[in-house]
């Protein structure tokens, strides 16, 4: 088993730099409109022509109320028709992207994200789903992960039951805080009772696995209070949880000038809620998985780990990572061998370009040489805490030591501060060293120097 994390305030204050979050590498921000539909063809014959695996993300942009903290692509509508034009595009998508794959590949991964993807009517949800298994292999025995965001206020028992007869077998249910008066601050009334209605709803159709989200470092909240959220969240005992900084970023996304932003906690404020949090997790059987995640021990995420074989993608930490990704519906991100693509993020242009029966592809990037391996060595470091240089070294055919030998500095220095252990056949990522593994990646990070950092969170 890894060993737990270990807290030290001074390294964190020293290294909490704004970065990346990894879910690609290169990452989106280098994505360009050079890219196009034929480079996704291109790539998704390739595809074909190695029976690759498929992961499946569709992406559902609607809510019927905005969240003020929400950096999400999405529409905020009371009118629910307004799903329908949408719903006709992302089918015809789905047509023209299945017709370059092969029936044979299967679909060992779903995940409806948005916005609320239960904003959906349960006709248009059982129609989505036909056209996915027209189009797609997806699987009929259960065994695939199809998980979907869940709004406890947008679901009810009878909405469960339909997602569990659609096939889904995973659920990620948004909580974020339960302090009325942080809720009234972020505009997300919630009940806990709302919250366990689904959870058990879930348990009792059998659902394989439920994830709960919560953000620390919303207006109002306090040390105190979030800890009595983060107490009533374990005892409704999710096989995954996902707690998130809250960047307030509000030049960048304007629901957040919503946000009193005297309210907001201070940075010694959130760093006492995230260590009391990992604290509470620890003491429950939680495992730190990494990057604001943690599982129970029997957790695929837990075990892959523990095998080494924990992968990240844009979906987050996955076992699935050897799956082509396919990223279907407004702003949704493909990745398919060593393209990357992202569809159009404006929803009336993602609809437009369908119309006219063309994909909407609107950036990407090809990965070269020097990309794919610098995405190994970061997907080593951010997924298993550990990197050995011989397996870079076989899979590159390079020198590790040579060829990164300008980091050489950085790296010591971080030996040196007990962040990582550092010798000539591996490094290492130490437990005072793991909830700043993002500060470890960024030094193998070839386009970070280029980059706008306040495009990024903050570490912690």
């Amino acid at each position: 088993m890894l060993d737990a994390i270990r807290w030290d305030t001074d390294l964190i204050r020293r290294y909490d730099l704004t970065g990346p979050r990894y879910t690609s590498y290169p990452t989106a921000v280098q994505f360009d409109g050079q890219v196009g539909t034929f480079d996704l063809f291109h790539a998704l014959r390739d595809s074909r022509k190695a029976l690759r695996p498929l992961s499946l993300y569709v992406h559902v942009p609607f809510c019927a109320n905005i969240c003020y903290y929400c950096a999400c692509n999405k529409v905020i509508t009371k009118d629910r028709g307004r799903a329908l034009p949408y719903l006709q595009r992302l089918e015809q998508e789905i047509q023209l992207i299945a017709c370059h794959l092969d029936p044979e590949q299967k679909v060992e991964q779903l995940h409806f994200g948005g916005g609320t993807p239960t904003f959906l009517s349960h006709d248009e949800l059982r129609q989505l789903m036909a056209q996915l298994r027209k189009s797609f292999n997806l699987l009929d025995d259960d065994s695939g992960d199809y998980g979907i965001e869940i709004d406890p206020r947008e679901a009810d028992w009878s909405t469960m039951g339909l997602l569990r007869e659609l096939g889904f077998n995973r659920v990620s249910i948004g909580l974020q805080d339960l302090d009325p008066a942080v809720q009234r601050a972020v505009n997300r009334l919630q009940s806990l009772e709302q919250t366990r209605a689904v959870i058990d709803a879930a348990r009792t159709l059998q659902f394989r696995s439920i994830n709960i989200d919560l953000i620390y470092g919303l207006p109002r909240q306090t040390p105190e209070n979030f800890a009595r959220t983060v107490d009533e969240v374990i005892n409704l005992q999710p096989d995954r949880l996902s707690v998130f900084n809250y960047a307030h970023l509000p030049e960048r996304f304007m629901p957040q000038r919503r946000i009193n932003s005297d309210e907001l906690p201070t940075p010694a404020q959130k760093l006492e809620m995230l260590q009391g949090t990992i604290e509470q997790l620890t003491k429950a059987g939680y495992r730190y998985i990494g990057m604001d995640h943690f599982a129970l021990p029997d957790d695929e995420l837990a075990i892959a780990q523990e095998e080494s074989t924990l992968q990240r993608n844009f979906q987050g930490y996955t076992t699935h990572g050897h799956c082509d990704l396919i990223g279907l519906g407004v702003s949704a991100i493909s990745q398919v061998g060593d393209l990357y693509c992202q569809n159009s993020s404006d929803l009336n242009q993602y609809q437009n370009t369908l119309a006219s029966a063309q994909l909407a592809t609107s950036r990407g990037l090809l990965c070269n040489a020097d990309d794919r391996l610098r995405r190994a060595v970061i997907q080593q470091l951010i997924c298993n805490f550990s990197l050995e240089f011989a397996e870079i070294e076989h899979a590159f055919n390079i020198d590790f030591q040579g060829y990164f030998g300008e980091l050489s500095p950085q790296l010591q220095a971080m030996a040196e501060d007990g962040l990582i252990e550092l010798d000539n056949e591996r490094i290492t990522v130490l437990p005072a060293g793991r909830l700043l593994v993002r500060s470890v990646c960024m030094v193998f990070d070839a386009y970070l120097e280029q980059q706008n950092r306040q495009r990024f969170s903050r570490v912690i």
